[in-house]
């Protein structure tokens, strides 16, 4: 067999064993495609089981020198071992050459965060007096309330709304539902946009669940959420460079600076690990510093 069609088997397998997402495929089989290409450059004409790890390093050691960054390859190698595991278990392979394979140190990385002033200028900044600003107020007022991923948000469903007890329930990664607590000026801004806009919307076959749709009656796109968020920046004069991850970052920041409990922001987040969650304990200097001379008793 080609190792297209190794490619195409592991296609199937992280879709029906892991349940990713589609992105997270597309991203795997096509780190999987730089290997293929690499091995093609350097006229290594090897079937998947003749693989050995000295192969492996020369094509990390490869994609260093081209540039990529650290956490460019980490997320190749992950790629990598992914695929030669799904080798693994199918029986094509007997060694995992993968398996030994070393990432590069990562530093971690603190998320971007906004402050509770800047979430609030951003949000006043949105014309409300137009049907696309009050869907879009709604929209970033959930996005900041629940702390969704952006495609969560744009697929979340009338039906998973219980504004009535304050809750939404959200379709994560792998599929995996999670029940997310809502502010109520999430709820107040949904209302207004479900009365006064949505019903006048036309909406396409297949999208009547959808809550945020455009003007055509589709759910909207990731890349559209970017684009709003960038115009709020722009309109009052933000210089950082944010996306609506830096709300989910800024949900969890506040929350866990407001002193809520680790596991509790874990589950709402939908983070399969906790380690996920603890980047967000992350406390700037000056929080560290006010703290400690309001409560440490040497200080006062």
């Amino acid at each position: 067999m080609s190792w297209q069609s190794y490619i195409k088997g592991f296609k199937s397998y992280l879709q029906l064993e892991k349940s990713l997402s589609a992105n997270s495929i597309e991203a795997y089989q096509h780190d999987i495609g730089k290997l293929v290409n690499y091995m093609e450059a350097e006229k290594l004409l090897l079937n998947v089981d003749e693989v050995k790890i000295e192969h492996l390093e020369g094509f990390v050691k490869a994609i260093h020198e081209l540039g990529f960054d650290a956490h460019s390859q980490a997320r190749i190698i992950s790629g990598i071992r992914a695929f030669y595991k799904y080798l693994m278990v199918e029986d094509i392979v007997s060694v995992n050459p993968a398996e030994l394979l070393s990432a590069p140190k990562l530093a971690r990385k603190l998320p971007d965060t906004l402050s509770i002033e800047e979430i609030n200028a951003l949000l006043n900044s949105i014309d409300l007096s137009t049907p696309e600003g009050t869907r879009n107020r709604a929209m970033l007022e959930v996005l900041y309330s629940s702390g969704l991923r952006v495609s969560e948000l744009v697929n979340l469903k009338i039906s998973s709304l219980f504004l009535d007890v304050e809750f939404i329930k959200v379709i994560g990664k792998g599929d995996k539902e999670r029940l997310v607590p809502i502010g109520s000026q999430a709820i107040k801004q949904i209302r207004i946009y479900q009365d006064n806009v949505r019903v006048h919307v036309p909406i396409q076959k297949g999208e009547e669940d959808m809550l945020f749709l455009n003007r055509r009656g589709k759910r909207l796109t990731r890349m559209y959420v970017f684009t709003v968020i960038k115009s709020c920046a722009e309109k009052i004069g933000l210089q950082k460079v944010i996306s609506p991850h830096t709300f989910r970052h800024s949900f969890a920041t506040h929350l866990i600076e407001g002193g809520a409990d680790l596991r509790a922001v874990q589950e709402m987040l939908g983070h399969a690990s906790i380690t996920t969650t603890e980047i967000y304990t992350h406390l700037d200097r000056d929080y560290l510093r006010s703290t400690i001379m309001q409560f440490h008793p040497r200080y006062k």
